[in-house]
């Protein structure tokens, strides 16, 4: 797999190569900052991680196990996987150690893993039971390799603007479950949820005044909640490890759009060229992961194609977003 791999990241590295290196005195710093480096196309180090979400697969019905064979074969530097397919392969004999075996042959970057406890509960009863499938999950993720895990505001339906302090202290409490696991949990936005504001995402993170509190942001639900990108740069970029990478179509309208709606990077009308610039000169250096639940890709391409677009069109969006600031 090594060999093949290499020389899929060359051929589509190629025309990366020459456009990094015409950008003269733009000189990438790729120190890795939550991973052991960044893989190169073509010998060129890319600003960031290109990565995969196993949901952008998730309808071939593959056992995490071949999906992490097949993310690694299609040249991925990292992958994102569901908590739920990896207590599925457990559950049928399966092992931690033979996962990260397999992760570690790839070379993939275990970016996240992708859970739902509800932790964000009213419900008392409701978040001790949740903070005892984080422990484990997060267990899980470390003994896979792992660092972060994803931590939508699951148990509440709406926000409300009196309970910050109760939101605060309970995304505090999971984050508690870190000095234990080694692993961080990630406050997601989603933009048809609860938390659908990076303003209010970023209260809670930074009135936790932890200081492994982080967020996880996606470039559809920023869209979708009403946030702008203008003000991305007023983050750390060093204290997001991972973006949720995807496009977005014009119509139907922003309030309309759903998870199914969300189409391969650079094919609609996300601002790119503006966006990864900006996050990039805030620090950022992490995984840009695929994340997509298009019925009528799964439709009209099998997993190989599938993850073969994903990949380029990120590398392309990529490198049109750089070139352009020269």
């Amino acid at each position: 797999m090594g060999k093949d791999k290499i020389s899929r990241r060359k051929a589509i590295g190629t025309g990366l190569l020459g456009s990094f290196a015409a950008l003269g005195g733009l000189a990438f710093d790729t120190t890795p900052i939550y991973s052991a480096g960044q893989k190169t196309p073509a010998g060129a180090k890319l600003p960031f991680r290109i990565s995969l979400n196993t949901s952008t697969i998730s309808a071939y019905n593959l056992g995490v196990d071949q999906q992490i064979d097949k993310v690694a074969a299609a040249g991925f530097d990292g992958i994102e996987l569901w908590m739920r397919d990896i207590m599925s392969f457990l559950e049928n004999g399966g092992t931690t150690t033979s996962l990260k075996e397999k992760l570690e042959a790839g070379n993939l970057v275990l970016e996240n893993i992708i859970g739902f406890a509800p932790w964000c509960s009213d419900d008392e009863e409701v978040r001790k039971k949740a903070l005892e499938q984080m422990h484990n999950e997060m267990r899980i993720t470390r003994e896979l390799g792992g660092r972060f895990i994803a931590a939508p505001v699951m148990g509440i339906k709406t926000l409300d603007c009196s309970k910050f302090d109760a939101y605060t202290q309970r995304y505090r409490d999971i984050l508690e479950l870190q000095i234990e696991t080694s692993v961080t949990p990630l406050l997601e936005i989603w933009g048809t949820g609860a938390l659908s504001k990076l303003s209010d995402c970023a209260k809670i993170v930074l009135e936790t005044g932890h200081p492994e509190a982080a967020m996880l942001l996606d470039f559809y639900h920023l869209y979708r909640g009403g946030s702008g990108y203008d003000t991305l740069d007023c983050l750390n970029g060093k204290r997001l490890p991972v973006i949720h990478m995807n496009d977005f179509p014009a119509a139907p309208v922003r309030e309309s759009l759903t998870d199914a709606d969300r189409i391969l990077p650079g094919d609609g009308i996300c601002p790119f060229d503006r966006i990864l610039p900006k996050l990039y000169g805030a620090g950022f250096r992490g995984g840009l992961s695929v994340e997509l639940f298009n019925k009528e890709y799964w439709a009209t391409l099998d997993a190989d194609a599938m993850l073969a677009q994903s990949y380029m069109k990120t590398a392309q969006v990529i490198e049109r977003a750089f070139i352009n600031k020269t």
